[in-house]
């Protein structure tokens, strides 16, 4: 039995008891062996089209924040080894997800650009020691769902045998203390007829847990993230902002300003599949990033692993000089843009937990193995059938030593339409990210309040 199918074999086993397993010496003493710093085999796959990890990602040349980071990759000139269309896709329908072989039968002119594969997703030193630090004590608390004992910044299970570790590998992913969209879209494809709904904003996050150092969950109030968001287009939205706060074993605070009331009011509701505000309830608001907020009222149950043609090195995602028109089309985003790559991912599925609703009671989720972002995520609809298809565009950031996310798409298999996310095309200004040790008044919990909030709001 080679890893990954001991790897499966152990995944299985901790579906059938829904129960978390305490971590072992043996599996820490694996990390920085034959395992990554983070969990994610070493080797690459038996045929090599998966290749051996070789991190960390390098910029060529003298690139710093402000130049076009495209322009400074080392696989820059590469082109598509094939595309996947509607002609060949059952061909590759086992290194394909549910959803992507939809999109590509029903979509008219979805394509699929395969790239070479590159693994160099990497994290830096202080983050790694603490993953190995912290995997023996991090565990699920008695609830089922939120985290404890967990040393952080790190990979609070590295080896995971349930589902919900590999949700909080996710939301604990290290992307630096905060990240910026000084200016930021998103696009919601046109109902037939009319207009797209574009959506200009700015965002900063805070991740109180990412400075230098070992912090846990208790720390901060248990506060894990931040997230202040400010309309600035169209003109019915303009100075109309939200602050909401997530934490580790409660419900997120979420705090609106509402310009023609002059006045905050917090949402107790605005989470989970509640729609978000100016998107024609096109956004379920748990939907951002394929999956953002508590996972508490989902089971999520570990399949295994698989290999799967993700999103991956979407430096094209960043090229914030070029035109919003040049990456959205009809019906699909451009696939000049999107490059797709072989890699190994943990796939995970969530079901809603009887006493609760959602409009997409069931998920599955794929998880990268050296970064562990989620790269897709397909939706199901009360009767069992796809409705929504979702993708992260995974790059390397390299201010912070480790991959982010730079947009994301969710396609509605229903309506056709589809929502082109968190980008910075066309904006002329980069997103930015925050190593631990900037000081920024930004990057406090006390700028995550409704008071503050209120403060720096005057429309």
């Amino acid at each position: 039995m080679n890893f990954s199918q001991a790897v499966i074999a152990l995944a299985v086993l901790g579906t059938l008891s829904n129960a978390s397993h305490a971590a072992t010496q043996a599996d820490a003493d694996r990390l920085g062996n034959d395992l990554t710093p983070v969990g994610a085999e070493k080797s690459g796959s038996k045929d090599n089209a998966i290749p051996a990890f070789t991190g960390p990602s390098k910029p060529t040349g003298n690139w710093s924040y402000g130049k076009v980071r495209e322009d400074f990759w080392k696989y820059k000139d590469e082109k598509p080894t094939f595309v996947i269309d509607a002609s060949n896709v059952d061909k590759y329908a086992n290194n394909l997800a549910a959803g992507q072989i939809a999109l590509i039968k029903q979509v008219k002119g979805y394509t699929m650009p395969v790239y070479p594969t590159h693994r160099e997703c990497s994290v830096p030193d202080f983050v790694a020691q603490n993953t190995k630090d912290g995997m023996l004590k991090s565990s699920i608390a008695k609830d089922g769902w939120s985290l404890e004992n967990a040393t952080l910044p790190g990979v609070p299970f590295p080896v995971p045998t349930t589902g919900i570790e590999v949700m909080w590998n996710w939301m604990m992913r290290y992307q630096g203390i905060g990240v910026e969209w000084p200016d930021g879209y998103t696009y919601v494809s046109p109902r037939p007829g009319a207009a797209p709904i574009v959506i200009r904003w700015n965002q900063q996050t805070y991740y109180p847990w990412a400075k230098k150092g070992q912090h846990t969950p208790e720390d901060e109030q248990g506060l894990h993230t931040g997230i202040f968001y400010s309309y600035s287009e169209p003109a019915a939205l303009a100075g109309q902002g939200i602050v909401q706060r997530y934490y580790y074993k409660k419900d997120t605070d979420s705090f609106y300003y509402f310009t023609g009331q002059r006045r905050v009011r917090r949402l107790p509701a605005y989470a989970y599949d509640a729609p978000a505000i100016g998107y024609d309830n096109q956004y379920p608001y748990d939907m951002n990033y394929v999956f953002t907020g508590n996972p508490d009222r989902f089971d999520w149950k570990l399949v295994g692993k698989k290999e799967i043609y993700i999103p991956y090195n979407e430096l094209a995602m960043q090229r914030f000089n070029s035109k919003l028109s040049d990456a959205t089309q009809q019906d699909l985003v451009n696939p000049a843009l999107r490059r797709y790559e072989l890699h190994r991912v943990w796939e995970i599925q969530g079901t809603v937990k009887a006493g609760f609703r959602h409009t997409t009671p069931t998920k599955t989720l794929y998880v990268d193995e050296d970064s562990w972002l989620v790269a897709i995520g397909d939706d199901f609809d009360a009767q069992g059938k796809i409705w929504k298809v979702k993708e992260n565009y995974i790059a390397p950031e390299w201010e912070i030593g480790a991959c982010s996310l730079a947009g994301a798409t969710y396609t509605d298999l229903i309506s056709g339409r589809y929502i082109f996310d968190m980008i910075v095309i066309g904006t002329g200004k980069d997103l930015k990210f925050y190593s631990p040790g900037a000081t920024d008044p930004r990057f406090t919990s006390s700028f995550y309040t409704g008071e503050n909030l209120s403060a720096i709001s005057s429309r």
